[in-house]
């Protein structure tokens, strides 16, 4: 090899490979469209929800039919607190199934080394 030149091995960690095609950044459309199916799933309306949030009783139909703008952190924070929900279950890629996951990590904090290998092995 020449002066300047090098040997640049690069491993991959499948494992880490196969998490990442399950993250996939969150647009400002993805953003309202899980805003909006919350509201519905609460069963408020835009007007409501806006009102919840302290904020003019046009801002949510105005987020959602526009998609030109983002929420600030505490905005969304508001919105999430007036729904029941975390920030932390906004952002799971699969909101529907949050709160099994949760329950399911739950239980494996409780349990040995050697039973969670055990699961991985039959989940494999």
């Amino acid at each position: 090899m020449g002066k300047n030149s090098y040997n640049l091995s690069i491993k991959f960690d499948e494992k880490k490979v196969e998490e990442a095609k399950f993250c996939k950044k969150m647009t400002t459309e993805d953003l309202i469209d899980r805003i909006s199916a919350l509201r519905i799933k609460n069963n408020l309306s835009a007007r409501e929800l806006s009102l919840l949030i302290d904020k003019n009783e046009s801002y949510i139909n105005k987020l959602e039919y526009k998609k030109n703008f983002e929420p600030s952190i505490s905005v969304l924070s508001d919105i999430c607190e007036a729904c029941g929900i975390s920030l932390q279950h906004f952002f799971y890629y699969d909101m529907e199934h949050y709160d099994f996951d949760q329950e399911i990590i739950e239980h494996l904090k409780n349990i040995s080394l050697e039973k969670k290998q055990a699961i991985i092995t039959l989940l494999k």
